[in-house]
């Protein structure tokens, strides 16, 4: 029960990646990008500070409700979880890569609407859905920041 519950308040980096495991859990990995902004007195305008990227991890019904929901790049989101930080080796150095396994998620509606519809559940995971989960946090670790770049602003 002691574990780091997190609430990121962010946007879609990248469009999110889908599949399903060998034993039929459905998996959903995305990106998502938070970028604090300051007041700055002296100028009396805000001023954004460096991005952060999070991947972000979903199971079963909640990752056949994001892949439905046509959540795409650039979606201001909210998302509810459990923090993972794993360490890795890349190029003969020790890494970190931040990591929230999802218990909810959904749009911001501070910044749009939604048409709510209700869903399915399903079983528990396997030790196979588990690695799947890491290959792909893996495959996010290795992209650039570059490749993440924050939406325009309407």
């Amino acid at each position: 029960m002691n574990e780091a519950h997190v609430t990121i308040t962010g946007w879609v980096a990248a469009e999110p990646r889908y599949a399903v495991t060998a034993n039929g859990h459905p998996f959903l990995s995305l990106r998502v990008g938070c970028t604090p902004r300051r007041f700055d007195r002296q100028t009396g305008q805000w001023q954004d500070d460096d991005s952060l990227y999070v991947t972000v991890n979903c199971w079963r019904g909640l990752a056949d409700n994001v892949n439905a929901s046509d959540l795409q790049r650039g979606t201001p989101i909210l998302v509810t979880g459990r923090l993972r930080i794993r360490q890795y080796e890349r190029d003969d150095q020790w890494r970190f890569s931040a990591e929230v396994e999802a218990t909810t998620m959904g749009p911001d509606l501070t910044r749009g609407t939604v048409d709510y519809r209700p869903a399915q559940r399903s079983g528990p995971l396997t030790d196979e859905d588990r690695q799947l989960a890491r290959d792909t946090a893996d495959q996010w670790a290795l992209t650039t920041p570059t490749e993440e770049e924050e939406p325009k602003a309407a």
